[in-house]
């Protein structure tokens, strides 16, 4: 299983709206995530607006590429890309190296 984490910001001055938006995922969006392998999935946001993902996939290129060819994810993203500096966030982010895990 490969842990993947990530770091993103969010615009500081939508940081309640954007917590709003995620209490809120739609169903098919929820759907695709597992459907696509996006397992165990989390994200963490911290209030100057760093945003850490993290997520286990057997295959994360793989689960990012079946995500990209959802019409769900291209709608998720597009009502999401204002609230964060880069844009889509699903364009933007590349995963951190692991340097340590403990089982």
């Amino acid at each position: 299983m490969q842990r993947v984490c990530f770091l993103l910001r969010v615009r500081e001055d939508r940081l309640d709206e954007y917590r709003e938006r995620h209490r809120a995922v739609w169903p098919d969006m929820l759907d695709a995530l597992r459907t696509a392998g996006w397992g165990n999935y989390s994200l963490f946001l911290r209030e100057d607006g760093l945003l850490v993902g993290y997520l286990e996939t057997d295959d994360f290129e793989a689960a990012r590429k079946r995500m990209a060819e959802t019409d769900v994810n291209d709608r998720w993203q597009a009502e999401m890309a204002p609230f964060f500096e880069t844009g889509r966030a699903d364009e933007a982010f590349a995963p951190l190296e692991e340097v340590f895990h403990l089982d």
